[in-house]
C-alpha cells in the first residue's frame, strides 16, 4: 500500500481484470478507504472561511431539528420549508433583529451542500426550490411591512469614490498598501478571499507591457487569471498603484519581493512597519470600510464594495456582459450580477427622455 497526498493507493494486484461487483473484501475496504481521504483532502483544500460558513448552517439545522424532533438526516423538501420558517424567528447579528434574508438563502445552501458531500444523501436538484419559494414569500411580507434585515446590499465602489480615497491615503507604507489593494480589488472584481490569498508570484508583469497578469489561484468559485489594463487616473490604476506598493516594500526590506510571500501583508497601526503574514479576507473588507472613512464618504463600503463597484462601472462603460462577468468570475448571465445592472440601468435609457 501507497499513500499520495493523504490519499491510500492500494497495491496494484497481478492477474485478470476484476470487474466490481466481484471485488473481494479486503479491495473493498481499500477503495472505500480512498474514497474517504478523497473527501477529505478535498474539503481541506476549500478556503477556511467557507468551512467555517458550511459548518455554522448544519449547526443551524442541527439545532433546528433537535428543537422540532425531526432525524438529523431527514434533508427534504418539506423539512427544509420548516427550517426556513424558524430561521425567520431567530435573532439576528444585532440585538433586536431577525435573521436576514440572504443568510436564510445561504443556510438552505450550506445544509443541502453538505448533506450531499459528507453525509452521502442523494437529493434531488431542486430539493431547495420550496424552501426558497416560501423565503421569497416572507421577504415580501417584510418589504410589505417596511420591517429591515440585516445590512442590505453593499454600495458600489465606483471611480469617483475611489478618487476621493486615493487622495486622502497617507503618503506611508499603509496608505500606499490601501491604495493598491482597493484599486487591484476593484480591477479584478474580487472576493474578499481571493484579494486576501494573492501572492507575490499571482502578480506579474505582462511582457509586452500592457499592464499586469493576475492570478486568482484561490477561489472558492471560479480560479481565473485576469488582465489588469491601466486607467488613465494614476490615483485609481491598479497597475500604478501596484508599482508603487511593491517598491515601497522592497526599499523596506532592502530585497525583491519573496515569490511565495502574501502580496498584500499586515502593516502595523502606524503605518510604517511591515509585519509578518496577509490579511484575512475579513480584514479585506476592514480595509475597504476604512478607505471610506478616511475619505469622508457617506456610504459604508464593505468588502463586496469594489466587486459590485467594477460590475456597474463596467456597464456603464458599455463592456459586453460577458466581458464583465469573466473579469469577476462570475457564471455567464449571473443573477447576482444582472441584479447589480438592473439598479444601475434606467438613466440612459428612460420612458421620460425627451419628454416635455
Amino acid at each position: 500500500m501507497d499513500t499520495a497526498g493523504g490519499l491510500i493507493i492500494p497495491a496494484p494486484r497481478s492477474g485478470d481484470l476484476v470487474k466490481p461487483e466481484h471485488f473481494d473484501t479486503e479491495t473493498r475496504a481499500l477503495l472505500d478507504a480512498v474514497g474517504v481521504a478523497a473527501k477529505q483532502t478535498v474539503e481541506d483544500a476549500r478556503p477556511k472561511n467557507t468551512r467555517d460558513a458550511y459548518g455554522q448552517d448544519w449547526a443551524a439545522w442541527e439545532r433546528f431539528v433537535s428543537e422540532k424532533g425531526l432525524p438529523v438526516l431527514g434533508v427534504e423538501q418539506g423539512t427544509l420549508v420548516a427550517f426556513v420558517h424558524w430561521l425567520w424567528g431567530q435573532p439576528g447579528k444585532k440585538a433586536g433583529t431577525f435573521t436576514a434574508p440572504s443568510t436564510i438563502d445561504r443556510r438552505i445552501s450550506g445544509v443541502v451542500t453538505t448533506a450531499r458531500k459528507h453525509h452521502d444523501l442523494k437529493l434531488e436538484p431542486d430539493v431547495g426550490a420550496l424552501a426558497r419559494e416560501y423565503l421569497k414569500a416572507l421577504v415580501k411580507k417584510m418589504e410589505k411591512a417596511g420591517e429591515v434585515r440585516g445590512t442590505g446590499k453593499a454600495p458600489a465602489l465606483l471611480p469617483r469614490h475611489m478618487k476621493v480615497i486615493s487622495k486622502a491615503m497617507p503618503e506611508n507604507l499603509l496608505g500606499v498598501r490601501n491604495r493598491s489593494l482597493m484599486t487591484m480589488h476593484f480591477a479584478i472584481a474580487g472576493r474578499e478571499h481571493e484579494v486576501a490569498y494573492l501572492r507575490n508570484r499571482d502578480i506579474t508583469e505582462d511582457p509586452e507591457g500592457r499592464g499586469l497578469v493576475v492570478d486568482i489561484r484561490v477561489s472558492k468559485v471560479s480560479p481565473r487569471v485576469v488582465k489588469v489594463k491601466p486607467l488613465q487616473d494614476p490615483r485609481i490604476c491598479a497597475v500604478v498603484c501596484w508599482r508603487a506598493y511593491k517598491a515601497a516594500v522592497e526599499e523596506l526590506t532592502g530585497a525583491p519581493l519573496d515569490p511565495d510571500e502574501f502580496a498584500y501583508r499586515r502593516i502595523h497601526s502606524k503605518g510604517t512597519t511591515l509585519m509578518t503574514g496577509g490579511l484575512t479576507p475579513e480584514a479585506v473588507g476592514d480595509v475597504i470600510t476604512w478607505c471610506g472613512e478616511a475619505g469622508e464618504l457617506e456610504d459604508r463600503y464593505t468588502g463586496h464594495s469594489p466587486r459590485r463597484g467594477l460590475a456597474s462601472a463596467g456597464k456603464k462603460a458599455g463592456n459586453d456582459r460577458s466581458t464583465i462577468a469573466a473579469q469577476g468570475g462570475w457564471v455567464p448571465n449571473s443573477s447576482a450580477m444582472e441584479g447589480y445592472f438592473d439598479e444601475e440601468d434606467g438613466w440612459e435609457e428612460n420612458a421620460l427622455n425627451r419628454v416635455g
